[in-house]
């Protein structure tokens, strides 16, 4: 009887250690961190002290709209949050405690929604994003004085690991609405894998400028914060790109007077009207997860020029990628564009994330992908 009982209590302790070990903790949680956790399945645990809070409410970013899950309030004044699968990918979270917006304090933040913000990590079992033994290349800070906006503009540029050894082509990138030229650095592990490209010999060595996506000057900065005034930010944008930023870096590093540009979501549409307004200046276009703004049912490219790709001599090369879980509103746009590029035969390439939201999982995927192709 004895020995039954021993062996059962052994049982009951293999099974505790195999179910607590079935949940790891996320990559994003700050170090000494145990929570936020995940399992095989990308359920997550959230563990939260407010101890004086009548309500705690999960909330979250594109990727977590559809989520089911349980809270309950331990005795301590820890709260304990316990959902249905995740998707894969990099999602913004945060807790509306008693009705105000919150962040984990377990996680590390990420510039997103316009503020710092928390994000949980659920793994797709790739690594071509994670920092490995190879040779890495620098990102670091730079600005200039903006004529155009009136002020200084900072950014930060990638010096690719053989830097100092001869001449770079640039790629200029550009992130989505809410976030800031940190996005491509810290939620997109940018330098990793290019570094990882790089070493594998997939691509070649480039310089990246990560600009930052608003730039209005003081007067503007008052209007509405609507479509129109995101379209007149983007064409400053460009005049600062022609005007200011390209021969800002080509007289600072040593650059080959290539150049490519590309950007996510508000940035695509900023790549695609700097490209189009200006190809014989770019050799390749990146568009991830399109949006055209500010077009209508006749004119859908009405502050967009895209029909002067038809023109040029010089045919830019063009990459769209897309989530395939992406809502309508970003499948709508994606399609908007390519039937033109289909009905008017230019080449481009259409790259889907398979199972991917609006969301770093799919510009990362986009970013490995287009910097293969570039640059040839």
């Amino acid at each position: 009887m004895q020995k039954n009982i021993l062996l059962s209590a052994a049982f009951a302790l293999c099974s505790s250690l195999i179910f607590s070990q079935s949940f790891i903790t996320s990559v994003t949680a700050r170090a000494g961190k145990e929570f936020p956790k995940i399992d095989v399945e990308g359920k997550a645990k959230f563990k939260v002290y407010f101890p004086d809070a009548k309500s705690v409410i999960l909330e979250g970013g594109d990727g977590m709209q559809n989520i089911e899950f349980i809270t309950t309030k331990d005795k301590e004044g820890f709260w304990n949050v316990s959902t249905s699968p995740l998707e894969i990918g990099f999602h913004y979270y945060w807790f509306n405690v008693d009705g105000k917006r919150t962040n984990d304090p377990s996680t590390e933040l990420y510039f997103g929604y316009g503020q710092p913000t928390s994000a949980i990590e659920i793994g797709s079992g790739e690594d071509f994003f994670f920092r490995k033994e190879v040779k890495h290349g620098q990102i670091i800070r730079d600005s200039l004085f903006s004529a155009v906006t009136r002020g200084t503009r900072n950014f930060k540029v990638y010096l690719p690991p053989g830097y100092g050894t001869g001449k770079f082509p640039v790629l200029y990138l550009y992130h989505g609405t809410g976030e800031d030229m940190t996005g491509w650095e810290k939620q997109g592990h940018l330098g990793a894998i290019l570094d990882n490209l790089s070493a594998e010999k997939k691509a070649r060595e480039m310089i990246v400028v990560m600009d930052y996506g608003v730039a209005l000057n003081p007067e503007q900065e008052k209007m509405p914060d609507d479509y129109p005034r995101t379209v007149l930010s983007s064409q400053n944008i460009d005049r600062i790109m022609v005007t200011e930023l390209i021969p800002y870096i080509e007289k600072k590093y040593k650059t080959n007077g290539k150049r490519a540009v590309a950007g996510l979501s508000r940035g695509s549409y900023q790549a695609m009207l700097i490209g189009t307004r200006h190809p014989e200046l770019f050799s390749a276009i990146g568009a991830f997860s399109p949006v055209i703004y500010e077009g209508t049912a006749l004119q859908p490219f009405k502050e967009l020029p895209i029909g002067n790709l038809l023109k040029t001599r010089r045919k830019p090369f063009l990459f769209i990628g897309i989530g395939t879980k992406e809502i309508a509103r970003f499948q709508d746009f994606n399609k908007i564009l390519t039937t033109y590029l289909d009905q008017n035969k230019y080449p481009y390439i259409q790259y889907q994330s398979p199972g991917t939201y609006h969301e770093w999982l799919t510009w990362r995927r986009c970013l490995y992908r287009f910097s293969q192709e570039i640059f040839r």
